[in-house]
């Protein structure tokens, strides 16, 4: 432990006398001080005091719910992390802790391993900040600013994060925000598409195998849980995980004990788990493609990125920010700059591909521009076929607004992958009337 954390003061709430001295010699052997709590109200007076480092606390007290502890902290001493010890296989009790505020928390039997690691992963919250490299999230809009402040808040959890938004928008980016400005930041992160992974191997990539476990094992390989301890697991398209795999993961998280495959006895954990999917989460739970109760306990805090057609004002800023990123490590003297025609090109333009399909436009308009002035020729913004703004002369009234209702869908299933769920959203209408509306239109 570092010097700075020697003396550091824990608050210990809990009416079991016998759990609290077992919390006090654990503290006292990492060098820090534990002060007793056995009531709500006790815990209070203390809090009140201050000059705490850390509180843990049980969710049960003879005068109220820890859960008390939990909001009182989150309001008053944000910087303070607070914990909670919940009874086994309460995921109910842990998700509402965790949405409160909790830090993290921790299951009966509390045992010596499950207290020092979380007390040393809390602690580190207190040491200064490092610069943080690497991408961030660029634009001033207010839909960028709710997210950047949401980033920096769930960042001192160890609260399980869902992402949603559509392709291209930048889940990975925060989900690389959230691990650089948490505890975790000096450990792994590690990043998976579970669409990417074929189900037969699923279990042992997840859990890592034993030598011998099948054919071609020739010795012990660690899973992205192991490979990942102490850091952050990025689960992208988390949707595409199949419903045998949705068990496993679910026991997974809710027991932080993995067995690899070939193995006999479990090995603890050690990861926060961040997930993404442009898919809707909660249609696929509707639809029984993905299961509840794994829902219930990923989608603890909730952030959404924002399509970029809807934060226009940020385009420039990203433009920029974009241009000066490709043009490094290449043999450019100085990084070309738009026009403004080309400015308001971009700006107008719809970006069916958001953040990502803005790099390609750029990337390609670096390789077309002369001179280090890229115009809107060099852009080649070349709108869809027959959309909306050039309808074909002569036709029926009917024919054109089928045209344009046709456009209209296909934009919202290209934007949301072929999801008709998502796409009903984006279009304002119901599942079941944008059925009827592709059949009419022959677009099932």
């Amino acid at each position: 432990m570092p010097n700075k954390l020697k003396r550091a003061r824990v608050l210990l709430v809990d009416d079991e006398s016998d759990l609290l001295d077992l919390l006090e010699m654990d503290l006292a052997r990492l060098g820090l001080d534990g002060v007793r709590a056995a009531t709500l109200a006790e815990a209070r007076r203390h809090l009140e005091a201050g000059g705490f480092d850390l509180c843990l606390t049980d969710m049960r007290l003879p005068d109220g719910e820890g859960i008390e502890i939990v909001r009182y902290i989150a309001e008053h001493l944000p910087r303070t992390p607070v914990a909670v010890i919940t009874a086994f296989g309460s995921a109910e009790n842990a998700v509402v802790a965790l949405k409160a505020g909790a830090y993290d928390y921790v299951e009966k039997p509390v045992t010596t391993e499950k207290i020092r690691g979380l007390v040393r992963s809390a602690l580190k919250l207190a040491e200064p900040t490092h610069e943080q490299g690497g991408r961030d999230l660029v634009g001033d809009s207010a839909p960028m600013a709710q997210v950047r402040a949401l980033i920096d808040k769930v960042a001192r959890s160890q609260a399980p994060v869902f992402i949603s938004g559509d392709t291209g928008t930048g889940k990975e980016v925060a989900a690389r925000m959230i691990h650089a400005r948490g505890s975790r930041a000096d450990a792994p992160f590690l990043a998976v598409n579970c669409g990417a992974i074929p189900e037969a191997l699923m279990e042992s990539e997840f859990f890592g195998y034993r030598k011998g476990a099948f054919t071609g094992a020739e010795s012990d390989r660690d899973g992205f849980f192991q490979a990942g301890a102490g850091g952050t697991l990025f689960l992208d398209e988390i949707v595409e995980l199949p419903m045998s795999m949705q068990v496993k993961l679910l026991r997974a998280i809710q027991e932080k004990r993995v067995r690899r495959v070939g193995g006999i006895a479990e090995e603890p954990v050690d990861v926060r788990l961040i997930s993404a999917s442009h898919q809707d989460l909660q249609a696929a739970v509707n639809q029984g493609r993905f299961r509840n109760d794994l829902f219930y306990r990923l989608n603890v805090i909730g952030i959404h990125m924002p399509a970029l057609c809807e934060r226009r004002e940020d385009v420039a800023a990203l433009a920029e920010y974009l241009l000066a990123r490709l043009c490094e490590g290449r043999d450019v003297t100085n990084t070309p700059t738009l026009s403004a025609t080309a400015l308001a090109a971009l700006a107008e333009y719809d970006y069916p591909g958001n953040v990502r399909e803005l790099e390609n436009i750029l990337e390609r308009a670096l390789a077309l521009c002369e001179n280090g002035r890229i115009g809107p020729d060099d852009l080649n913004l070349t709108p869809p076929a027959n959309s909306p703004e050039t309808p074909v002369r002569g036709l029926a009234l009917q024919d054109q607004l089928d045209q344009v209702e046709r456009q209209a869908i296909l934009d919202a299933l290209r934007r949301s992958g072929n999801n008709k769920t998502a796409a009903a959203r984006l279009l304002g209408v119901t599942f079941r009337s944008l059925r009827y509306r592709m059949e009419r239109l022959g677009l099932e």
